[in-house]
């Protein structure tokens, strides 16, 4: 589970909901503090059990280097709603609406697109697809096929409990526990529940069959002409890092491991993580604006 460091919004980070062709998406936006956009916007998709909330930590950074930076609740997450109907949270169901948020929010730009755990295997069918032309694209924690690591215990434990047992039973019997034990601050476990039983069941169970169960896809994202990242924590416990390693050789990627971060490095080490994607969109920028 991804949990947010703190909850204030910082200055010139507000949240808004975007209207597009597959429906309304709550979304924090963060914009330059002096309101002058300079540089290509960027969009930040979350991981299972995550929400837009996780990327708090690094939206203002990110907005200062002259963009536009939206982060979203993926359909069925948190403030996002969805229908009950497991069809709605496939993958490629989720990189539909991917494409659709990237067409508002890039306005005809392109857009640097932002995949966490999760939301890295929603999002590669949007790169993938072909239909948006992305400015640049990173894989965040994630891996080149179903998750593999410890966290991959977590999905099989949603799938077993949540049509049995319903949501009081994962929380207490799981998050609650772990979040105690890590003595997270009280206001943040207070979020986290009430995020949890925000998401639909529906969307929960099929987003944990879908981390566990995709194919690798790898050889089809080398075929696309976007430049990519691989950023994750030292101690990974979602996919190996070695395996992260590996994903960024066979897609030529840039390679970022995050000291001292797990799964989650824009909650555990933000400013490492933003300065990375600052360099990494512009360098993509540069090289494309040369071509």
């Amino acid at each position: 589970m991804s949990t947010p460091r703190f909850l204030t919004l910082p200055p010139g980070v507000s949240p808004v909901h975007l209207e597009t062709a597959q429906g309304a998406f709550a979304a924090l936006e963060a914009l330059p503090v002096s309101g002058v956009v300079e540089r290509w916007p960027a969009l930040m998709v979350p991981g299972l059990t995550g929400s837009k909330e996780d990327f708090i930590a690094v939206l203002q950074t990110l907005a200062h280097s002259g963009r536009r930076v939206i982060a979203i609740d993926l359909r069925g997450q948190y403030e996002t709603p969805g229908p009950e109907d497991p069809a709605a949270y496939t993958c490629a169901a989720l990189g539909n609406d991917v494409d659709a948020l990237a067409q508002v929010v890039g306005g005809g730009e392109p857009v640097h697109l932002v995949g966490h755990s999760f939301g890295g295997l929603v999002t590669r069918e949007a790169v993938i697809d072909g239909r948006t032309k992305f400015a640049s694209y990173t894989l965040m924690s994630s891996g080149p096929s179903g998750i593999v690591g410890p966290r991959a215990v977590n999905g099989r434990e949603i799938m077993r409990d949540l049509p049995v047992h319903g949501l009081e039973y994962v929380w207490s019997t799981r998050y609650e526990p772990e979040l105690l034990a890590s003595r997270v601050p009280d206001e943040i476990v207070a979020f986290v529940r009430k995020r949890l039983f925000a998401n639909s069941p529906t969307a929960l169970a099929t987003m944990a069959a879908q981390t566990l169960d995709q194919p690798d896809r790898t050889d089809e994202l080398t075929q696309v002409e976007v430049p990519t990242l691989v950023l994750f924590g030292e101690h990974d416990d979602g996919w190996p890092p070695l395996v992260q390693v590996e994903t960024a050789r066979r897609l030529g990627a840039d390679c970022v491991v995050v000291p001292g971060a797990v799964h989650s490095p824009a909650v555990e080490a933000p400013e490492t993580t933003a300065s990375a994607l600052v360099r990494f969109w512009n360098a993509a920028e540069a090289r494309s604006l040369a071509s």
